[in-house]
């Protein structure tokens, strides 16, 4: 196969065929050097092609068979921008520290979904995006990433990773650095040695089991923090392991084992989801000081109506969201904050919702109660008087709704009783 003398081609499709090594002549490109974009994905090759296009700014050779890239294969490659190696069976002893080395420019490498084992020395200065997620990566050493100068995005997930092997120095001088996941992967802590200037950092699905004191002491960028799924507990996360993340907006610790709020939240965070765990209670000024709280997240816990201190919920005058399904709560929760849009209350044991339960939020939307232990009877006439931006009340349906739950509903009933009047007047 050939392209024979086509000096304005410019982009070649060659993805989802049946071609091999052995159908790829070494001068298939001669008379066609010119081409930006060359898409070979989804075939059977087992090596990176010889002779590529020097003008190449995007080559795609994921979902091949690629074992190995033999020395040189993109020296040429000086303008080449984006790299896409996914889905292959490369190994670590299939290249070597030179075999990126000329690739200048490029920007995206995606390695994903190989057999590596480490980090590929060697790697491009000018990388932003690495993908790294899907192998089986143990370690990081010291200084596999630190030339890569401009690496914005980092994804490690689904490897097999521990804190021991990472170095404290991994991550060193990569003021760029934004982004990291290592999520899926077999840390027992938070790897030391962060990148400074991390605003996301995907944690979860590992083995951590504390949070001390030091561990995010100089992420003072972090915005998006998720250790959901580990094995952390109340005891083991320090009073002051989130107290230098003052920029930080959502906290995600959903999954653990946690029996209580953890004390020191971030006084700027908007988003907190704690679902999954065996808390409890909610001590004594955890919440204290969340004014910019929108969505509370806590479902699937152990939380009763004495649980909480008096006055929490209205502390946070910002909420919109409040998931407090699959709890032990016997009633609606008081001194919910007016702020409220969305409540979810399903699946817990209560047994009442008394007259103007929800007086103190008059701009709810969504009141979910499904799954509780209320009949007609139980549920007050009153109950939802008042709640005029109420959309969607959720509840068995089973259950007879009162006949008056907001203003619209009274008036609309006032209404029609006054025109079936005015019919038989008129009959008469």
């Amino acid at each position: 196969m050939t392209f024979g003398h086509k000096p304005n081609l410019r982009s070649v499709y060659l993805h989802n065929n049946k071609l091999t090594d052995a159908g790829l002549p070494d001068d298939m490109f001669n008379s066609s050097r010119n081409v930006e974009v060359l898409i070979m994905s989804s075939n059977f090759l087992k090596y990176v092609p010889r002779n590529l296009p020097p003008a190449l700014n995007k080559l795609h050779l994921k979902n091949n068979k690629l074992e190995k890239i033999p020395l040189g294969a993109f020296s040429t490659l000086s303008d080449l921008r984006e790299l896409y190696l996914q889905n292959n069976l490369l190994t670590n002893e299939g290249m070597n520290n030179e075999t990126f080395g000329k690739l200048n420019r490029l920007e995206y490498l995606d390695l994903s979904s190989n057999n590596l084992t480490h980090i590929p020395g060697g790697l491009p200065r000018n990388i932003v995006i690495l993908h790294l997620e899907k192998n089986n990566i143990r370690s990081i050493s010291k200084d596999v990433l630190t030339q890569i100068r401009n690496l914005e995005y980092l994804l490690l997930h689904n490897n097999k990773l521990r804190a021991k092997g990472i170095h404290a120095d991994a991550f060193l001088g990569l003021k760029k650095l934004h982004t990291v996941h290592m999520y899926n992967n077999l840390l027992e802590k938070v790897p030391a040695g962060l990148p400074r200037r991390v605003k996301t950092l995907m944690l979860l699905h590992n083995q951590i089991s504390s949070i001390s004191k030091s561990d995010f002491a100089t992420t003072y960028f972090l915005e998006d923090l998720n250790l959901s799924y580990n094995k952390i507990m109340s005891s083991t996360v320090h009073r002051d392991a989130f107290k230098k993340l003052r920029q930080l907006k959502t906290l995600e610790m959903s999954g653990n084992s946690l029996k209580s709020v953890p004390y020191g939240l971030p006084k700027n965070l908007e988003i907190l989801k704690l679902k999954e765990n065996d808390i409890s209670s909610i001590p004594q000024d955890t919440l204290s000081g969340l004014s910019k709280l929108k969505e509370l997240y806590l479902s699937n816990n152990k939380l009763k109506i004495n649980s909480v201190y008096t006055g929490a919920w209205a502390e946070l005058s910002s909420l919109q969201m409040l998931d407090l399904a699959g709890n032990q709560l016997s009633y609606v929760p008081p001194d919910l904050p007016e702020s409220l849009e969305y409540l979810y209350l399903q699946n817990n044991r209560i047994v009442m919702v008394t007259d103007n339960a929800f007086e103190s939020t008059p701009n709810i939307k969504r009141i979910f109660l499904r799954f509780n232990l209320l009949t007609p009877e139980t549920v007050k006439e009153r109950a939802f008087y008042g709640l005029e931006k109420l959309q969607v009340l959720d509840i068995e349906s089973s259950l007879a709704l009162p006949k008056v739950f907001n203003k619209k509903e009274a008036g609309r009933e006032k209404e029609k009783e006054e025109e079936e009047e005015q019919e038989e007047e008129e009959e008469d």
